[in-house]
């Protein structure tokens, strides 16, 4: 067995508590016909605007081709879709639909009951001070 102190590890740490939260999202979502990755490329055309399908595939950690499967589906079910680029012929860029709201409605209230429940036992002391050594750790590695 290779030995490791992963339970001193800041990274252990971060990763098994992301995977916790991701997978009770995925749950949280999963009754409303919504998947994570659907989430996801909401989540970031509601924070950044619309993007070319290579810029969100980088902000979602995957590769370009595994992107392509929900774009599609998400475009069949009209909550998205695929314009040029008015700059780069080659691009398409994901723009919403008026669809996508009722849609992101209920990704909103997936995940304030997971925050919920994620910070269930922590004073609002305590989640200020998550936040800004969180925001301290992000800092140190970008």
């Amino acid at each position: 067995m290779i030995k490791y102190d992963f339970e001193e590890s800041i990274g252990y740490w971060l990763t098994v508590t992301h995977q916790a939260y991701i997978r009770n999202l995925e749950s949280t979502l999963a009754p409303h016909g919504i998947t994570f990755r659907q989430a996801q490329v909401l989540g970031y055309l509601a924070i950044e605007g619309p993007l070319s399908q290579a810029e969100l595939a980088s902000k979602m950690l995957i590769e370009p081709p595994s992107l392509v499967g929900v774009i599609d589906r998400m475009e069949a079910n009209e909550l998205i879709e695929r314009r040029p680029c008015p700059n780069d012929r080659r691009k398409k860029i994901i723009h919403t639909l008026a669809s996508a709201n009722r849609v992101w409605k209920k990704v909103v209230k997936c995940a304030k009951q997971v925050r919920s429940q994620a910070t269930d036992n922590l004073t609002e002391r305590e989640q200020a001070t998550l936040k800004r050594l969180l925001e301290k750790v992000r800092n140190n590695v970008t």
